[in-house]
Order: structure tokens, then sequence, then C-alpha cells
């Protein structure tokens, strides 16, 4: 963990130590949804009696958000936050990630919180079907209710994707789920952070062919506008493109 984060620590007697699933969920400026999202995802959670915990892994609000999810993780003993102090989703990720105590890791965002991801992803990982299990908006059968914009970027940036770095999926952008211990050393392999850590830790993990992907399609329904503005991140996601451009062309990895 960097010196900058903050972490909470639940009573070593709740048993996180030992729980089968970690559902990392990274929140900046959620002060809206971020409570009844979780109050809603732990009562689902519970229906579905699963040994797990919620990792709230904040970055740089301005707003109430990390009040609010102290507040959550001191209300429920499965829920913890961490606090990055920078405005970061894709570092804020991988924290959680490395934070996470669970067997399995699933990726989620709070304004979707989506169950049924989880059984879909969980009974192909639990089988040992697969290593990692994406949900994609792209992939056939997947409905991307968010809009005509949003639905057009996620295209968009797939398309330069393949075009620049050889992805051969349909989205990087989706939920995830995974095995914790196959895909830990992708995950402390990756270089960028921000909007495309998520696109290098897919394509390493593409690249690395001993690992099993299955995509699978998701249903998005947009329930706020996003935390920042799309135009606002153009400028990070060519940068990042770049320096994936250079990592996996130039370099080779």
């Amino acid at each position: 963990m960097t010196d900058s984060a903050k972490t909470t620590e639940n009573d070593p007697k709740d048993g996180l130590h030992s729980k089968e699933i970690s559902i990392v969920i990274p929140v900046y400026n959620e002060e809206g949804i971020i409570t009844s999202s979780v109050e809603d995802l732990v009562t689902a959670l519970e229906g579905m009696e699963w040994s797990y915990e919620i990792i709230l892994s904040e970055n740089g609000s301005r707003d109430a958000t990390v009040a609010l999810a102290k507040n959550l993780s001191e209300r429920f003993p499965k829920v913890r936050y961490l606090s990055l102090g920078e405005p970061n989703y894709g570092k804020a990720l991988r924290l959680g990630i490395l934070e996470a105590r669970g067997k399995f890791v699933l990726c989620d965002e709070i304004d979707l919180c989506d169950t049924k991801f989880y059984r879909n992803a969980m009974a192909l990982l639990r089988q040992d079907e697969a290593d990692m299990v994406i949900g994609s908006k792209l992939l056939a059968g997947a409905q991307d209710e968010r809009g005509w914009f949003r639905n057009s970027a996620s295209k968009v940036l797939n398309n330069m994707l393949r075009m620049l770095v050889g992805f051969e999926g349909t989205d990087t952008h989706g939920l995830k789920a995974f095995r914790r211990d196959r895909l830990l050393r992708v995950v402390e392999s990756c270089l960028v952070d921000k909007d495309l850590f998520t696109s290098e830790l897919v394509i390493r993990a593409e690249r690395a062919k001993e690992l099993r992907i299955k995509e699978i399609p998701l249903q998005v329904v947009e329930k706020r506008q996003p935390s920042i503005n799309l135009w606002k991140r153009v400028p990070n996601v060519l940068r990042n493109m770049a320096r994936l451009v250079w990592i996996f062309r130039i370099r080779g990895e």
C-alpha cells in the first residue's frame, strides 16, 4: 500500500482474513449514491450467503464520500474503505486488489453493483472454467443503456486498443472477476493508471497464454452522470494509450 493511502482495519475476529470473495469498488465524489448502493449490495449479498468483504477504494473525493465510506465501514463489519488521497481510478482499483483478502476478486462500479454478474462469473471461477471473467458491454447479448455518447466512447476506445496494441476481446472496461493468486503478478506488472489501468490489466492477462479469459454480456443502466466529465478524461487516455503502445509494441512486453 502506498504511504499516502489510509485503510480501516476491522476486528480480526470478524473473519475478514478468510473471506472467499473480495469486492473492490473505486469511488470518487459519490456522496449521492454510495450509502444506498452499499446498503442494497450488502442486503443482496447476505441473501446469497457468500463469505465476502467489500472494499471501497476512495480516491481524492472533494465531497462527503470519505465520511460516508467511513460510516459504512462502521455500520457493516464486512465493509472496509481505503483512502488514496488523489483522484486516480486505476491506482485506486490496483490498491484495492492488492489489499484484498479473498481468494476471488470482483471489480465493480458503485453505480452498478451487478450481483447477476457476480453469480455468473463466480460460477465459472468456482468450476475452474476460467481464471478471469470480463463483463462486456459490447459482446453479443449485452445491453448498454448508458446513452449514445458513452456507448460510442467505449466502442472508440476498444477499437483503438485493437488497432494499436492488439487487444483481442470486446471490452476492457467492463466488470471483472478473477482468481487473485493467478492474476496478482499481472496486476503488479501494470505500469499505467487512471482510465487505462484496466485495459493494460486485460491485455497483459491475454498475453499470459496460460490464463483462461472468458467474456460474458452485461446489462448496464446509467444511474447517474459520470463523476468525471468524459471530455476531461481524453488527455489522460491519449497519454496512457501512447504508453501502452510503447509497452506492448516497442518494448514488446
